[in-house]
């Protein structure tokens, strides 16, 4: 049986499905075909039922519950590690309502909170996350919404951080930043899908103890990213959570949901 994958060529998504891709450990009979897309165009795809097993944003999985499950491992969740509102200039985040905000995707966590957490823009402009800092720097929008790597990037460029969305939703609900996870397709059938959460847990597991086997593949996707910049986004965004969620990532995702639907989101 071959399964349709789709995740997004970040190293954090590169890093822990190399040993799947990449035949390192026991697949138990399944075959994979996989494909690379930014997470705004994962998250439309599966909107659309269209991979068998995708990397989404949180915001996306709110909605998504009735065709996919949720596996336990794979996600990207913690602290220090959410999105950040940027400018070139220094301003208060109460000032927003008159500024023209670049957001990195409709469905994604980083549109989610900065609609849970700070007061509504004038205008937003969805973008490729890697547009935005550009779009800054051209003068296109007032600030933006970054995520991934270039929270590693941005001072380098001369911007500045208007808030720390991760920091105000942590602050708020005292839970992990839920950014996203990985998703099957429940038609699928219940023993497949308990296959892929074993196989993806194995993987996991796998690069979590042999780091430095799945680099190569890591920056053949990020030819562009510095060495030590890919490493950071490891760090950062692959940890004990995605090797399991647990009762405090499940608890994470009640409250990004509770608060979605308290502000009439979903």
């Amino acid at each position: 049986m071959e399964i349709r994958l789709a995740i997004s060529p970040c190293p954090n998504d590169t890093f822990i499905f190399d040993p799947i891709i990449n035949g390192r450990i026991d697949l138990e009979g399944l075959a994979f075909s996989v494909e690379f897309h930014d997470v705004e165009t994962l998250n439309g795809m599966a909107l659309q039922g269209k991979p068998d097993m995708v990397k989404v944003s949180y915001h996306a999985w709110l909605y998504l519950q009735d065709g996919y499950t949720l596996l336990d491992s794979g996600s990207a969740l913690g602290q220090g590690n959410g999105p950040l509102l940027i400018a070139k200039k220094a301003f208060a985040l109460e000032q927003l309502s008159n500024k023209v905000v670049a957001v990195p995707g409709a469905y994604t966590t980083a549109h989610l909170l900065l609609r849970l957490l700070a007061p509504p823009p004038k205008e937003k402009r969805f973008m490729v996350f890697s547009a935005i800092e550009e779009a800054l720097l051209n003068g296109e929008v007032d600030a933006g919404v970054i995520i991934h790597e270039n929270r590693f990037t941005y001072m380098q460029k001369g911007l500045v951080c208007i808030a720390d969305l991760g920091a105000l939703w942590e602050s708020r609900t005292g839970s992990m930043i839920p950014l996203g996870g990985i998703l099957a397709r429940k038609e699928l059938g219940n023993e497949t899908v308990a296959k892929l959460n074993r196989i993806l847990h194995r993987s996991v597991s796998y690069s979590l103890d042999h780091p430095a086997i799945a680099m190569p593949f890591v920056q053949s996707h990020a030819q562009e990213m510095d060495l030590q910049v890919m490493r950071q986004h490891i760090q950062l965004y692959v940890n004990d959570f995605t090797l399991t969620l647990g009762a405090k990532g499940h608890q994470a995702l009640q409250q990004l949901r509770q608060l979605a639907v308290e502000r009439g989101i979903i």
